[in-house]
C-alpha cells in the first residue's frame, strides 16, 4: 500500500508569461455556454468576416496557427463580445428567457423554440441580425419556424 497521505492540489495554474507586444490586448466575452449558445447564430451573422479570417489563417499555418492567429483570433473575440453586449442592451428580456430556457433544457434547441422566436424578432428588429442556419435547403421551412417539433415534450404547436 501506499505510504504518503492522500492529497488534493486545488492550486489553479496561470501562466504568466506576457503576450506578445503586437498582439492587441482583448477582454473575454465572460458569458457560459447558454449565452453564446442562444446568441450564436447573430454572432456568426455578424462577425462571418472575422471568422473566416481567423479561420483562413489557421488553414495557412499548417497546424502552427495558435501564435500566428493571435490576431485575427482576437478581433473574433472582440466581435462576439459586441454582439454579447448589443443583446443585452436591447433584448435583455428575450435573451434572458432564451438562455434561462437552454439552461434548463439540456441545451435542447427544439424545448425552447417560442422564446426563441421572440428572441429572434427582437434581434432582428432592433439590430437587424437575423438567424439562419448555414446548409439548410431553402425550399424547406427552417427548423426553428417550423409549428411543431419532432422530439419535443408536448405534443402539438410550440408557439
Amino acid at each position: 500500500m501506499a505510504q504518503r497521505d492522500p492529497m488534493f492540489n486545488q492550486q489553479v495554474l496561470v501562466d504568466t508569461t506576457p503576450m506578445p507586444d503586437h498582439i492587441p490586448k482583448v477582454e473575454e466575452v465572460g458569458a457560459t455556454s447558454a449565452p453564446l449558445f442562444s446568441a450564436a447564430y447573430f454572432i456568426g451573422d455578424r462577425c462571418k468576416a472575422f471568422n473566416d479570417d481567423y479561420m483562413k489563417c489557421k488553414e495557412d499555418a499548417n497546424g502552427r496557427g495558435e501564435i500566428e492567429c493571435l490576431k485575427e483570433g482576437r478581433k473574433v473575440t472582440r466581435c462576439a463580445a459586441s454582439v454579447i453586449k448589443d443583446i443585452n442592451t436591447h433584448c435583455l428580456s428575450q435573451f434572458k428567457a432564451h438562455w434561462d430556457c437552454l439552461e434548463n433544457n439540456n441545451h435542447y434547441l427544439f424545448e425552447c423554440r417560442k422564446p426563441e422566436q421572440e428572441l429572434n424578432s427582437c434581434v432582428f428588429e432592433k439590430l437587424g441580425l437575423k438567424k439562419t442556419i448555414p446548409g439548410a435547403p431553402e425550399h424547406e421551412v427552417p427548423v426553428h419556424q417550423r409549428p411543431k417539433q419532432k422530439y419535443a415534450q408536448y405534443p402539438g404547436r410550440q408557439f
